[in-house]
């Protein structure tokens, strides 16, 4: 029932899209239970950081097994590192997140490509036009007055809504300049396999929450975490299966890159069935600036650090301190440097525990500054600088972040939150499952089920994606064939839309 048998240009009817997505065995999924945000992490849900299953001791055993010396000299060398690194950070605080406007990006500077290559983080200023957003924000609040059955969290006092297709969120989604921010950041990806089937030159939507943050609201306080799963990272069926941290399990923190893309696209992140745990390849989180927000405003911190914070909270389970403090887990008191000190610590050799410290199964990994100690996260969490609507903030993937524990402005803080995510073969069936539960709208497929806005008034439709953008808006919510006789294409860019537009019904 193609309308267009022409690549690129092809279209399914909305009837055929149903079917396709929803009867599709290839793209079948079985249905979270339904939830809200609390239920994505452990902290929100009340549960306690604590030893694992005792498999754990063993998986741990055997990733340092016959590294163990190169992987006491790294942890030295990692160390030695973030005390070089962390005054910095302390000192320059906000500023040291790279930014640029949106009308630059086609020319970025070598300054800013290479402090956001560093830091993992960036600010992208105007890409929207200020009252637009602004509209896009009374949009959206029309949309939950008309639907007061909305569900959010926490219920008595909502702050971030279960909402996944508002009409303010698919305009956003599928704005133009948003998607061109998107490509000019994922580009700063690549692949060390030249045919590698992933195309960061060509965004694909992920369906995820938004917040609209109060004024003295401190229930949604999240602490320091990193998205995209917790035990997978150090599990050979998780993040192994890609290899992506193969040079920090060898020894070598320092040769591990942050931004090759190859390894992650057969990693599976989500393999306990979290509500909220990510299925897609998200190279970046990221939300689009609905209000004006700053620094203890209810906004974003993270941690700049990306490759050395990644290497040592996966390192941290492997090490003890000789003469360990006992402190609470929400502790923040600084530690002496007596505890800090490399001598102080070291690689349990004879037997592994059972701890990934801060890691929860199906929750996202969590961090503490009593269990990560030398990160000094009560210095090197910073904020984002104070941003406007219309406004894009990212963070790489293996960013850890966090929000301001209490509100403390005199406005909403009010975000998007849309990330960034390359055409892949596993996004593509990521993006055949949501594209179903677009069209009955219901909770995108990682958030849990339920009846979602399926009876909301006024939930948007195929034509309201075609208005905002009929070419690569559509493309990106799955809406539309992918073009492979787009000029300047490589090998793996061609086989990856091929194969996408199968997975989708177009072919």
């Amino acid at each position: 029932m193609l309308r267009s048998s022409r690549a690129g240009s092809r279209l399914l009817s909305t009837t055929t899209l149903q079917y396709k997505t929803i009867r599709n065995a290839a793209t079948a999924q079985a249905e979270k239970r339904e939830g809200d945000i609390s239920d994505a992490f452990a902290s929100l849900s009340g549960i306690q950081f604590k030893p694992l299953d005792p498999r754990f001791a063993e998986l741990k055993q055997k990733l340092v097994a016959g590294k163990e010396e190169a992987l006491h000299a790294s942890w030295n060398r990692l160390l030695q590192s973030l005390q070089e690194e962390i005054p910095l950070i302390r000192e320059q605080k906000s500023n040291v997140i790279p930014e640029i406007d949106f009308k630059d990006i086609d020319a970025a500077s070598p300054e800013f490509r290479s402090e956001h290559k560093k830091r993992g983080v960036a600010v992208i200023r105007n890409v929207v036009p200020e009252q637009e957003a602004l509209d896009l924000k009374q949009h959206l609040r029309d949309y939950i007055a008309a639907n007061p059955h909305t569900k959010a969290f926490p219920p008595e006092n909502p702050q971030v809504y279960e909402l996944y297709w508002s009409p303010t969120q698919i305009k956003a989604r599928s704005h133009p300049n948003l998607i061109k921010a998107q490509r000019f950041l994922m580009e700063f990806w690549h692949s060390k396999d030249p045919s590698a089937l992933v195309s960061s030159s060509h965004p694909t939507i992920y369906a995820d929450r938004l917040r609209m943050r109060l004024p003295e609201d401190a229930r949604f306080a999240l602490g320091p975490h990193v998205d995209g799963g917790s035990c997978e990272r150090w599990e050979p069926n998780g993040y192994g299966k890609g290899g992506v941290y193969d040079d920090i399990w060898s020894g070598n923190w320092e040769t591990y890159d942050p931004w090759e893309s190859s390894g992650r696209l057969g990693v599976s992140s989500d393999l306990y069935q979290g509500v909220g745990a990510c299925s897609m390849f998200r190279m970046f989180q990221g939300w689009l600036a609905l209000s004006e927000t700053g620094p203890f405003e209810g906004t974003l911190l993270v941690n700049p650090l990306l490759s050395r914070a990644t290497a040592y909270f996966l390192l941290r389970p492997f090490f003890s301190p000789k003469n360990p403090i006992d402190v609470p887990q929400d502790s923040s008191e600084p530690f002496p440097d007596s505890y800090l000190d490399p001598s102080n610590w070291t690689l349990d050799l004879s037997s592994q525990n059972s701890w990934l410290q801060g890691a929860t199964p199906g929750h996202g990994q969590e961090l503490r500054h009593a269990l990560h100690p030398h990160l000094d996260l009560p210095n090197s969490m910073v904020h984002m600088p104070r941003v406007k609507p219309g406004d894009y903030v990212s963070w790489h993937c293996d960013t850890i972040h966090a929000v301001d524990s209490v509100h403390a402005g005199k406005t909403d803080s009010s975000v998007l939150y849309i990330p960034s995510c390359p055409l892949s073969v596993g996004n593509a069936e990521c993006l055949a499952r949501q594209r179903s539960r677009f069209l009955e709208g219901t909770p995108s497929p990682d958030f849990g089920g339920g009846k979602g806005e399926s009876e909301h008034v006024g939930r948007p439709g195929v034509e309201d994606v075609r208005k905002v953008d009929a070419e690569d808006g559509m493309r990106a919510f799955g809406l539309k064939a992918w073009d492979g006789s787009e000029p300047g294409l490589s090998q793996g860019q061609r086989e990856v839309m091929e194969r996408a537009n199968k997975i989708l019904g177009f072919a």
